[in-house]
């Protein structure tokens, strides 16, 4: 209420009235029958003013209530399959049966590579959506608050989907067809391989796992770690980014090359999963990868020689984009744990991250990737550290159960903590954004 109105001491008493029968709505209504119903869609073009085309309405409250009916109660059954594979020794080499249940449903209902523009493949088949960064950034919103599930069950999970569009926008005709046909039809998965664990390898130009040219292809010699979805027993791919060795003098922008390699090409080798604050994220899982004499022909780089620094700017702007939408999911499912504890409220913060975001991805839509850097640094620094305020908080009320396994807290703040180190750490976007400010400056 207004501060300085008569009547402003009576807006607490509101403001609870308003959480208490916000609780006992969350308390009594659960997930019924009429779930997929139209009347519970929230359209979000109404409460921001975002410019939603009608058939981007139409797949968001589509997804929406797919999430309500199918996903969210879920959650509890994935984490339940999950533990039971880890009891029986197979954590690493099966996926929990309701991750292939779900997909198969989304499938069918169209809910799929939401992310991805349109693209004809060399199967005849046409995948993806016509969605605005902006409209797709709201579902990920939706997609975040279940993370550990919802993703994937659309087909729309990292490391997947900047894999699937480098190769929608760089690969040749062969590469789709090997490749990206069987990720879009979520046959198999793939890992993106840049992070070294000696250098700040958030920067491309750091990276030393050698890319060697020889007459019939390249040999590959290195280490890298964290690699995100290398445990998963459905991964087959592997891009990775290495530094060209030659004796030339190159253009530090011109020195690297991604190069796929299958999985299962001798001199891979997969090492000990590394923990996240102590999660090893199985069977998905973020792995040490050794590369020893590792041989692929010549038609298994993308792009060309040098081209590896340029392919990996187009693929991190739309997945910062991603990141920061489902990190204020979670906040959004945060907050809401936090009202059925009767808290205040801090939906101010996520509707400014929300926003923000929006405006980043607006940008992207309008004026392209390039004329957003600025904008998408900001929200990359911006959206995860105000989830895991949000997340913090929420742990801090529910005491001893926050950091425990009967909610999901404790593990949004050891995925959201991370995600400030994820596609670049919050310093290499600082640095991006005040390079934009001197240059409009012109000091």
């Amino acid at each position: 209420g207004n501060a300085s109105s008569a009547h402003a001491g009576a807006a607490k008493d509101c403001y609870l009235l308003f959480i208490q029968l916000g609780a006992s709505i969350g308390h009594e209504g659960g997930y019924n029958n009429d779930a997929l119903s139209n009347n519970n869609m929230v359209n979000p073009s109404v409460f921001m003013g975002l410019p939603l085309s009608p058939h981007a309405l139409q797949v968001y409250g589509k997804l929406q209530r797919f999430c309500d009916a199918r996903v969210f109660p879920s959650e509890s059954v994935h984490v339940a399959e999950l533990a039971a594979l880890k009891d029986a020794g197979r954590a690493w080499l099966e996926v929990p049966p309701i991750v292939e249940t779900l997909k198969a449903e989304a499938k069918a209902l169209g809910l799929w590579n939401l992310f991805l523009t349109k693209v004809t493949l060399p199967n005849g088949v046409t995948y993806g959506e016509t969605l605005t960064n902006v409209e797709y950034a709201l579902m990920c919103e939706l997609m975040g608050r279940c993370v550990t599930l919802a993703p994937e069950v659309f087909n729309c999970a990292a490391p997947d989907t900047g894999n699937m569009e480098i190769l929608s926008r760089f690969g040749t005709s062969e590469q789709q067809r090997r490749w990206l046909v069987p990720l879009c039809e979520g046959k198999i998965r793939s890992c993106f391989a840049m992070t070294e664990r000696y250098v700040a390898s958030s920067d491309a130009t750091n990276v030393c796992t050698q890319v060697e040219r020889c007459d019939d292809g390249y040999v590959i010699n290195g280490d890298k770690w964290y690699i995100s979805g290398a445990g998963d027993p459905r991964c087959q791919l592997i891009i990775v980014m290495g530094k060209i060795k030659s004796t030339e003098i190159l253009s530090p922008f011109r020195q690297q090359s991604m190069i796929l390699v299958p999985i299962d090409t001798p001199g891979v080798s997969l090492k000990r999963p590394m923990h996240v604050f102590g999660y090893d994220d199985a069977p998905h899982g973020h792995l040490e990868v050794s590369f020893r004499n590792v041989k692929v022909p010549l038609t298994s780089v993308l792009l060309g020689d040098g081209r590896g620094f340029e392919i990996a700017q187009a693929r991190l702007g739309p997945g910062r984009i991603h990141h920061c939408m489902r990190a204020i999911g979670m906040a959004e499912r945060c907050m809401e744990l936090m009202v059925m504890q009767l808290v205040e409220q801090v939906e101010d913060d996520i509707c400014a991250a929300r926003l923000l975001t929006l405006h980043a991805a607006h940008e992207m839509d309008t004026k392209g990737n390039k004329a957003a850097a600025q904008a998408i640094a900001m929200i990359k620094i911006v959206a995860p550290n105000m989830a895991i305020k949000v997340c913090d908080r929420a742990v801090q009320i529910h005491g001893a159960a926050g950091v425990s396994q009967d909610f999901v807290l404790a593990y949004y703040l050891a995925a959201l903590r991370t995600l400030r180190l994820a596609d670049g750490p919050d310093e290499v976007h600082m640095r991006t954004i005040a390079k934009a400010e001197f240059v409009k400056s012109h000091l």
